[in-house]
């Protein structure tokens, strides 16, 4: 995967095109209804800001949600007091981390890794887990937003179902969702797992930012 050296961030504190993650993070961490996106080279860039954010993140599919209704006020709204979830992986398998945050403001709630030889569907098993979990013993029954399905089937199935081969350096993976498997199994839990849908909302507040 190219590496993205500029960004376009179509709403937030300050729009425009950044050459750097973190100048373009300056503009959009903890900022509602953030858009933005990643580009390797300042021509995709300057092409990109020049398309509206839906048409460049989701092409077709997004104009046709959009055509549906009236105006952006009148499209569907996540839930504000909820937690986000997601993860992040350079390779696959390669070095994974994942994260929870309040959905409202992006506060990070947790954080873990970075594992190696993981998968991103992996992270975003572990991910929902860990905030299904944190949201129980803190005695919270709110709304926990994932952008992945496949993690969402697996967590329903109780079971990861990753290809993943086991090696010495990914140990502590394999650990972690063996406890979580059995987390699934053991407990039960009132959050309602919501899908995050990128095509309407933009990236997903636990988004690490590396697209």
């Amino acid at each position: 995967m190219a590496k993205n050296n500029f960004y376009v961030v179509w709403h937030g504190r300050t729009t425009g095109i950044f050459d750097s993650w973190e100048a373009c993070k300056a503009q959009v961490d903890g900022f509602e209804g953030a858009q933005y996106k990643g580009f390797p080279t300042e021509e995709a860039a300057k092409k990109a800001a020049s398309q509206n954010y839906w048409q460049v993140v989701n092409g077709n599919k997004s104009a046709q949600l959009h055509a549906l209704f009236d105006s952006d006020e009148d499209l569907p709204k996540p839930e504000p007091v909820s937690l986000s979830v997601d993860a992040a992986c350079s390779g696959n398998p390669g070095q994974m981390e994942y994260r929870g945050v309040w959905t409202d403001n992006g506060e990070e709630i947790f954080r873990m890794g970075p594992f190696e030889e993981a998968t991103n569907n992996v992270g975003e098993f572990l991910a929902i887990v860990h905030g299904l979990a944190w949201l129980k013993k803190k005695n919270l029954v709110l709304p926990l937003y994932s952008d992945s399905v496949t993690a969402q089937a697996w967590v329903r199935q109780k079971k990861c179902k990753s290809q993943l081969e086991q090696t010495p350096k990914n140990r502590a993976v394999f650990e972690l969702i063996e406890r979580a498997e059995k987390w699934l199994i053991e407990n039960s839990y009132e959050t309602e797992i919501l899908k995050w849908h990128t095509e309407l909302w933009g990236e997903i507040p636990a988004d690490f930012g590396r697209k």
